[in-house]
This record gives structure tokens, C-alpha cells and sequence, in this order.
């Protein structure tokens, strides 16, 4: 939390400055490919298709 904390010191244009740099990064494929998985998730969970609590421990064995 103290680096976006260091954000809130930035004068409006800076900020404009490091959300265009994120944007950029956030297009390369390793987080378009996290994103791709959420947006699956995101259906998923749309349709019901989760698990409980205990689906989740009897499926692990615990």
C-alpha cells in the first residue's frame, strides 16, 4: 500500500503519465493472459458453475 501511496503525491499530469505506462504494460501477453482467465472465471461464476467449501477440501482430501 505505501507505493500507491506515493501516487497520491503526484500532480494530475504525472498521474496521467504512469496510468498510460501501466496501460501499455497491461497490454503485453502475460496479463492478457490473466485476463483471458478472468473473464472465464467471471462466466463461470455466471452460470453457477463454483464450488463450495467443502467441494473444495473433499476434492483436495483434507
Amino acid at each position: 500500500m505505501e507505493k500507491l501511496d506515493i501516487l497520491n503525491k503526484l500532480d494530475p499530469e504525472d498521474k496521467e503519465k504512469i496510468i498510460y505506462f501501466a496501460k501499455i504494460l497491461l497490454k503485453q501477453e502475460k496479463y492478457q493472459k490473466l485476463k483471458r482467465e478472468i473473464e472465464e472465471r467471471k462466466k463461470e461464476i455466471e452460470n453457477g458453475e463454483v464450488f463450495t467449501h467443502e467441494e473444495i477440501w473433499k476434492k483436495l482430501n483434507v
